[in-house]
């Protein structure tokens, strides 16, 4: 782990924040229902930590492994654009996410939970790992959250980047009275 000022001088350069979902996104479990419809529950402090960081200009993603329709609407109500899902090795969605986007690892953050996350945690400007991640990943990640995933880690990871970049005072102006 970096200290804070080295965390902040990362998190001050980051354009595109990329989100693993489950165990990140989610509390990791899989609910299935008689007929085989799957289920997930997403927290809302998370929902809205995604809408106010994309109203200071930075990208989110996600890169998943598995696939799921509920997933692909969540996140588009959200306004996620870059959605890519049965993803098994990440770094193809990765690669064509720095292409599109014409950004540099250094630019980018990934959080993740789990060893198919790993690769990314080290090659971006910003590994980050939820706080009940693989205990692989928080050897490698540069932050970890204190909130464990689908419990608000993403917003921590939201505000964490916007207190870095300056935008979090401004964000949270507009919910005081005048």
């Amino acid at each position: 782990m970096i200290d804070k000022t080295n965390l902040f001088a990362k998190a001050a350069k980051i354009k595109l924040v990329i989100f693993d979902v489950d165990g990140v996104l989610t509390d990791g479990s899989l609910y299935f229902g008689e007929t085989g419809e799957e289920y997930k529950v997403f927290n809302v402090h998370d929902g809205l930590g995604f809408k106010l960081l994309q109203s200071t200009g930075v990208i989110i993603a996600v890169i998943s492994s598995r696939k799921s329709k509920m997933v692909n609407d969540r996140l588009q109500n959200l306004g996620v654009k870059y959605i890519y899902q049965g993803q098994e090795h990440k770094k193809a969605a990765f690669d064509e996410l720095l292409a599109t986007l014409q950004l540099q690892p250094t630019e980018v953050a990934y959080v993740g939970d789990d060893l198919p996350d790993l690769a990314l945690i080290q090659q971006v400007g910003l590994g980050i790992c939820v706080a009940n991640a693989h205990p692989l990943l928080k050897q490698h990640a540069a932050w970890q959250t204190e909130a464990r995933g689908g419990h608000g880690a993403a917003r921590e990871v939201c505000e964490l980047i916007m207190a870095a970049q300056e935008t979090l005072p401004a964000v949270y102006q507009q919910y005081l009275l005048a």
